[in-house]
């Protein structure tokens, strides 16, 4: 049996301060499945990167991360870091471009169109837009942006756009009709803007936004992608790294040719 304590903001999302599972050397990312099927559905979702998982007072990702198997007896802690849920933006700066991302809430009347009148707008700037539910966290949503722009500097680009070649490693696939149908923009689904240039003109479109910009990776996506990309778990176990899941979608994202 393992015992959960769950601290702060996690208090909050579970309704408890403290459960059982009666399962035994199971990972964390198993651990947390389980949790999810207990969470009261009507409490946000707890933001895993930005929570403290502790293992008997150690910090999980100082042992195997969300890999560390869990023994009989074991006392696991979930601390939020920031509470509330996640920030409502994502800047970095990589190779000299500028990049800025946003999660848009997903409304009747946002479709491609809000896409293409943005472009038109920002002809600058690079500007795409990713279905929320195939990025599975921070790392991963900035990493295949960089190799992308990797791609670019060493003109290996899928596509001749850049932005097409974001959304083809989203979608895992090389036919581009196929991919916006699968990862591109569509009514009421939230999604994420990424946007690439000028800070200048970064800040200008940010101050043009009309749609709703919401928290974000306040939904976790591990089941979905696993399932959509058929990942199975002897696959998963295969991969010696805190976040298995992350780097087979990063390798099938690197691998693709057009």
């Amino acid at each position: 049996m393992i015992t959960v304590k769950f601290i702060g903001g996690a208090k909050k999302i579970y309704q408890t301060e403290q459960t059982s599972v009666s399962e035994s050397n199971i990972s964390i990312n198993e651990l947390i499945e389980i949790l999810d099927k207990i969470k009261p559905s009507n409490t946000e979702n707890l933001d895993l990167d930005n929570t403290l998982l502790a293992i008997n007072g150690v910090d999980s990702a100082s042992l195997d991360g969300l890999s560390t198997i869990l023994k009989d007896g074991d006392i696991v802690s979930l601390i939020p870091i920031i509470h509330g849920g996640s920030q409502n933006s994502l800047s970095f700066t990589f190779l000299a471009k500028n990049v800025q991302i946003y999660q848009i809430k997903g409304e009747k009347i946002i479709d491609v169109k809000f896409l293409e009148e943005l472009r038109n707008h920002f002809p600058k700037l690079t500007i795409q837009a990713i279905s929320s539910k195939f990025i599975l966290n921070s790392s991963h949503l900035k990493k295949i942006i960089k190799l992308s722009i990797i791609s670019q500097k060493n003109h290996v680009l899928l596509s001749n756009k850049i932005e097409t070649d974001i959304l083809m490693r989203f979608a895992l696939m090389t036919q581009i009709s196929s991919a916006i149908t699968t990862v591109g923009i569509k009514p009421n689904d939230d999604f994420i803007l990424i946007c690439i240039g000028n800070k200048k003109q970064l800040s200008q479109l940010k101050k043009q936004l009309t749609v709703q910009i919401i928290p974000m990776f306040a939904k976790r996506n591990e089941l979905f992608l696993k399932r959509y990309f058929k990942i199975q778990k002897n696959e998963l176990e295969s991969i010696y790294s805190k976040n298995p899941l992350e780097d087979i979608l990063l390798e099938r994202a690197s691998v693709l040719f057009s």
